[in-house]
């Protein structure tokens, strides 16, 4: 029988980042859309966001790139460096959708979880992209 371990942290992990994007409002669309308009009403606080993403990301990554080994299981670093044409048309696809929705998955979901209408199509969107983009890439 498996440990429920890596489980836990899944869940504590997923919980942690739904409580950040909530307590940042990164989970409403309409201040996403406001940053990414900057002629219009531009709402700067998502490049503040960002930067506190990433002044706790860069050093918790370089701690377990040193150890190794993942606080919860396998250590899985991607193999694939290169910047090819499916990365490309892959990070515009999710430009346009995240600039005409104002969510990206991760927000989009938690919109789902307070039935926010407009995730009510963008979620089911975004599984019908993801299972398009399987079946292109077989």
């Amino acid at each position: 029988m498996s440990s429920p371990r890596p489980a836990l942290f899944a869940a504590l992990s997923g919980l942690l980042f739904g409580l950040g994007l909530a307590v940042s409002g990164m989970a409403d669309p309409d201040k996403v859309l406001n940053f990414l308009d900057p002629l219009g009403d531009w709402d700067p606080s998502l490049a503040l966001v960002m930067a506190g993403a990433l002044m706790v990301a860069l050093p918790g990554f370089a701690w377990v790139r040193r150890r190794g080994a993942a606080v919860c299981g396998p250590l899985q670093l991607p193999t694939h460096t290169r910047v090819d044409r499916d990365l490309l048309l892959g990070a515009a696809i999710f430009g346009i959708g995240w600039g005409l929705a104002g969510y990206c998955p991760g927000p989009a979901l938690a919109g789902l979880g307070r039935l926010a209408p407009e995730s009510l199509w963008v979620v089911p969107a975004m599984f019908a992209g993801f299972w398009i983009a399987d079946r292109l890439k077989r």
